[in-house]
Formats: structure tokens, C-alpha cells, sequence
């Protein structure tokens, strides 16, 4: 079924309208466990009634996740309302209520207890997803253009909802930072007398064909393997896989002994925008390092800290 015209034609478009690699991934894996749902009928045969009942399956025989359910209906609609021009209208269809969930944060003491149990590359990647607020897909696709260590500042490309940001940048991480600059040029050198370099955005390599021999489009965390673009099919070195930190963290979880089980990747982004605001810094401010469409998003950290606004007390701590 992945080679069918019917899917081709389903990818062609999402990459025609600018969707990313990871949303073509998702919204085809839907698309196609829908049609093997209904044994193989074609879309085009089936409406909003089928879709209803696949969503119902999900939630009920399953019991997938609120997201998981929410990612199925996305790729459905997708393709009835923007593709097939079969609107599937109201679907009568109720969503579970997801309860709100507090995000995990560390106290400033375990963050050092973790980072000192990481070899020097995953240091500096720790060191960016708390010190930066970085999503862990943000920190392994900086290139060293995107690096400003006058500044202070980090650009983030490409980001959730495909916007860019500007982020702070410590520049008590500029050696590492230069040292791992230092190491990926010297991959990149190597890779250039082979004939290919780091993989490119867009059609950027058709544009500008000696763009991958440029230090600027050089990852700053690359992979150790080549492998084929995913667009063009050309061979070029991609950036580190995010199994990598993830593994490299369990480990440094467990020899650092915290004992929080549901510490991860994200805990870094979630305790950075937590303790800035401990600090008292400003909520718009937080927002805006963090790439949040809207406040209420970014809120949420108040709520961990036992404060709805940032800076506001207890007015007991007046009288005390």
C-alpha cells in the first residue's frame, strides 16, 4: 500500500503545502491504518460515519492516548476536508477531557547532578535544552550559523508550527560550544572530499550546489553515519537521531540518583522556563523564549510554582 498512486498522491501534497517530514509521517500512517480499518475501501467511497467509527475504535477497543486520537483525526480531516473535497462536517463526535497534567521539573541541584554524569557532547546538549529552553528536536537540528555567542542568542529554525525564535545563549558554554564546532568542521571536511555534506532544507542544494562545503549549514551535533536524504535521495550527513540523548539521559538519570521516573528530554525545557520565572521574570518574556503561540500555554508553569502570575505571594508572607 506505500507505493500506492492513492498515497503518492497524498504526500506529493503535504510536501507541496510546506508540511513537515513529521506530520507527512504521521498523517500517512493514519490514512492508511483508516483504510485497512474498512478493509481497503477507498476513501473517496467512505465519509464521516467511517471516520466516526475508526475514532471510536481508537478510543474504545484501543485505548489510545487523547493526542493519539486527536493526531488520527487531524490526518482525517486533512484529507476529506483539504484533499478529497468531502467535508466531514460535525462528526458528533466528543473528545475525552484531558485533566490538566503538571509538568516535571528538577531543582537546580539535580539538573548539576545530571549533567555531571554525561560525557562532553550530551553535557553541552543538556546545557542548551536548559539553559536555552530548547525542545530536544530544536537543540540536535542547530546548524553553526544559527550560533551567536556575542549576543548571547540562539536562533531556532523551523520550530513547532514551523516558526523561527530567538532564544537566550550562555556564554559560559562558549568552549564547548567551540570545541564542538571545532569537531563538527572537521567531520564536515572529511565528508567533502567524499563529495557530500550535511543534508539541506528545501531544494537549497539545487539553488546552491556548493552550500554543503559552507561551515554556516554544518550541524552542530552531526551524525555518525551517512544516510539518504529523505526528499532528494542524495547522501549526506544527517544530525544525531534523538535516541541518542534519550539513552544517554536514562543512564545519567539513574547514575546521578534521582529518582524521578518520568525525568526526560522535555524536563529540561520545562524546568527552564520554570525557574526564570521563580526568578521573577516576566511571563511574555517566557513566552517568547519558549516560542508559545499564547500566554495561557506558558501559564502552566505558574501552576508548578503555586503561583497563577509570576512574582505573586502569598499575602500571609507580609505578615511573617
Amino acid at each position: 500500500m506505500s507505493s500506492s498512486p492513492f498515497l503518492n498522491f497524498i504526500r506529493n501534497e503535504l510536501r507541496l503545502r510546506g508540511y513537515s517530514l513529521k506530520i507527512e509521517k504521521s498523517y500517512l500512517y493514519w490514512i492508511k491504518y483508516f483504510i485497512r480499518f474498512h478493509k481497503l475501501q477507498h476513501p473517496q467511497n467512505m465519509g464521516a460515519e467511517e471516520v466516526r467509527a475508526f475514532l471510536s475504535f481508537l478510543a474504545i477497543e484501543q485505548n489510545v492516548a487523547i493526542n493519539t486520537q486527536k493526531s488520527a483525526l487531524n490526518a482525517l480531516a486533512f484529507l476529506y476536508n483539504k484533499l478529497l473535497d468531502q467535508p466531514l462536517g460535525d462528526l458528533g463526535f466528543q473528545h475525552a477531557k484531558q485533566g490538566r497534567r503538571l509538568p516535571i521539573v528538577l531543582a537546580p541541584n539535580d539538573i548539576q547532578k545530571i549533567l555531571s554524569c554525561l560525557n562532553e557532547r550530551d553535557h553541552l546538549m543538556f546545557s542548551l535544552l536548559y539553559g536555552s529552553g530548547l525542545r530536544i528536536s530544536e537543540c540536535l537540528r542547530i546548524r553553526i550559523q544559527d550560533i551567536n555567542l556575542d549576543q548571547g542568542s540562539l536562533v531556532v529554525r523551523c520550530s513547532k508550527g514551523n516558526k523561527d525564535r530567538t532564544t537566550i545563549l550562555s556564554r559560559k558554554l562558549a568552549e564547548s560550544l567551540n570545541k564542538q564546532k571545532s569537531y563538527a568542521q572537521k567531520i564536515q571536511q572529511d565528508d567533502n572530499t567524499k563529495g557530500y555534506g550535511p543534508s539541506l532544507p528545501f531544494a537549497l542544494s539545487r539553488k546552491y550546489p556548493n552550500a554543503f562545503r559552507q561551515l554556516s549549514w554544518m550541524f552542530l551535533f552531526p551524525s555518525t553515519s551517512i544516510s539518504p536524504h529523505p526528499l532528494t535521495g542524495e547522501l549526506c550527513r544527517h544530525h544525531l537521531h534523538d535516541s541518542v540523548p534519550r539513552k544517554a539521559l536514562k543512564t545519567a538519570v539513574h547514575e546521578a540518583g534521582i529518582n524521578e521516573t518520568r525525568v526526560n528530554c522535555h524536563t529540561f525545557r520545562h524546568s527552564f522556563a520554570t525557574h526564570l520565572l521563580m526568578a521573577g521574570r516576566d511571563i511574555r518574556t517566557v513566552q517568547e523564549l519558549l516560542g508559545h503561540n499564547d500566554v495561557s500555554t506558558t501559564q502552566i508553569y505558574t501552576h508548578v510554582i503555586g503561583q497563577h502570575f509570576a512574582g505573586t505571594n502569598s499575602p500571609l508572607d507580609q505578615l511573617l
